[in-house]
């Protein structure tokens, strides 16, 4: 995953449903750089709580490539992509700046990365476990990044200890 090559521009593809994965590999394969950030969700299913991963604009994927040389054509044909999105003939590039600031929010292998920067109150979603989605306030941070947020449960407030990397800013 980088920035900007010479010559390359940064696109969005559309996805067909449920084929993230299929269309990054295919795309991968064929040379092209890819960029699908994820980010982990919580939902319960058959009254448990399970973590997976989901992509953060769901149906697209960022794609480089150079367009002077042909190459839409070629992602257009890949397996798991429906079309690059455009306006008019021809595929529309994405900014440079705005993919770029997107990737440093994300690892290596674009998951999102946690906030680095919290402080009491701060309004944040939890993402993981029995609380995910809930909204809370940050009152305090202990230096072994354990974060002790105050949530709104039963008509009170409930304080609550949880890991750095299972709050989201809002």
């Amino acid at each position: 995953m980088t920035f900007h090559d010479r010559g390359t521009s940064w696109f969005l593809a559309q996805l067909k449903p449920n084929c993230a994965n299929i269309a990054d590999k295919n795309l991968k394969r064929q040379g092209f750089n890819t960029f699908l950030p994820m980010e982990e969700e919580t939902r319960q299913r058959n009254g448990k709580y399970v973590t997976a991963m989901r992509p953060l604009f769901p149906g697209y994927i960022f794609v480089s490539f150079d367009v002077a040389r042909g190459f839409w054509r070629t992602v257009n044909s890949t397996h798991g992509i429906t079309r690059l999105v455009s306006f008019g003939k021809e595929p529309t590039a994405v900014p440079l700046d705005l993919v770029s600031q997107l990737m440093l929010r994300f690892d290596a292998k674009g998951k999102l990365l946690p906030p680095k920067l919290l402080k009491p109150g701060d309004q944040v979603t939890l993402t993981k476990g029995p609380f995910a989605n809930f909204v809370a306030e940050v009152e305090k941070i202990a230096p072994d990044r354990r974060v002790w947020v105050l949530m709104e449960l039963m008509g009170g407030q409930t304080r609550v200890a949880v890991g750095a990397d299972q709050l989201r800013a809002v």
